[in-house]
């Protein structure tokens, strides 16, 4: 590109610290969501009659739906403009779906009702997160992406800290039972769920209402010269039938793997990985 060219390419604006704060504020609320799954749905599971052999293979939730749901909204979300903008409507749609998983997670009958929250709860905060993750990358030049990776950072430490203790401070603070009847869910962990759905909707919100998108023409203006080295560039790619013997061989491993664990009767946590290795394949 000439040096000419190189005057005409837009610049992207530089966003000031509060303009980056409400960016990343969102994140605060998804990982509430995410630190009351991993530190209280095992003891809901347990409370609702699951064994400790029986916990490994209820959360493979988390990795599968990881694995099925990042790459599916990373797309979407990428060929995505409408009046809400581009990753924002996955923000709002994640939010309203993870916020309603909570309020519900610990009123489950049943365990396989249980369960099944889980794996929509997961889908849901990947819904949410995955597109958080290209924010920064949309709404920041180059050189202030390591700052917006940072925000994100402790927004995801400050949450994961707080929203793990708040049982703990329920009980200790407000004087909330901890304890609870055969089968039934502490009211602990039960206004621990509530309030973290409401800061998840609320953080995710102030997010979405405070936070501008650029449009597809300008972020194709901000990153004309990346493209076009990009284009400058020879790199190897793979051809279809390249991926498709690349899956079918995961897929295999993956198989041979899960029959071997259930013909040996091999630890049923195995089936995670097992799983996983299927899984991975097509993706």
């Amino acid at each position: 590109m000439s040096d000419n060219n190189h005057k005409n390419v837009t610049q992207q604006p530089q966003l000031n610290f509060w303009q980056i704060f409400n960016m990343c504020f969102g994140f605060l609320g998804i990982q509430f969501g995410f630190a009351l799954q991993n530190a209280n749905v095992s003891r809901i599971f347990q409370t609702l009659g699951a064994s400790i052999d029986d916990i490994p293979i209820l959360w493979i939730a988390a990795p599968l739906t990881g694995l099925i749901v990042q790459p599916i909204i990373g797309y979407l979300s990428d060929n995505t403009w409408n009046s809400l903008g581009r990753r924002r409507p996955y923000f709002l749609i994640g939010a309203v779906l993870t916020t309603l998983s909570l309020f519900i997670m610990p009123h489950s009958p049943t365990l396989w009702i249980a369960a099944g929250m889980l794996w929509i709860m997961d889908a849901s905060i990947n819904i949410a997160m995955e597109p958080f993750r290209a924010f920064v990358g949309d709404n920041l030049p180059k050189n202030q992406r390591t700052q917006g990776y940072a925000m994100q950072s402790f927004f995801i430490g400050i949450g994961a800290v707080v929203a793990s203790a708040l049982p703990y401070i329920l009980t200790n603070v407000f004087d909330v039972e901890n304890t609870a009847p055969a089968g039934e869910i502490a009211d602990s962990v039960r206004y621990a769920f509530y309030f973290g759905g409401a800061v998840l909707m609320l953080a995710v919100g102030w997010t979405i209402i405070s936070t501008k998108e650029y449009s597809p023409e300008q972020l194709a203006e901000f990153h004309q010269q990346d493209t076009t080295d990009a284009q400058d560039t020879n790199v190897n790619t793979r051809t279809a039938k390249q991926y498709q013997t690349g899956a079918i061989i995961w897929m295999a491993i993956g198989s041979i793997f899960t029959l071997a664990i259930v013909s040996l009767d091999l630890d049923k946590q195995l089936y995670i990985l097992s799983l996983g290795i299927f899984t991975f394949g097509p993706l």
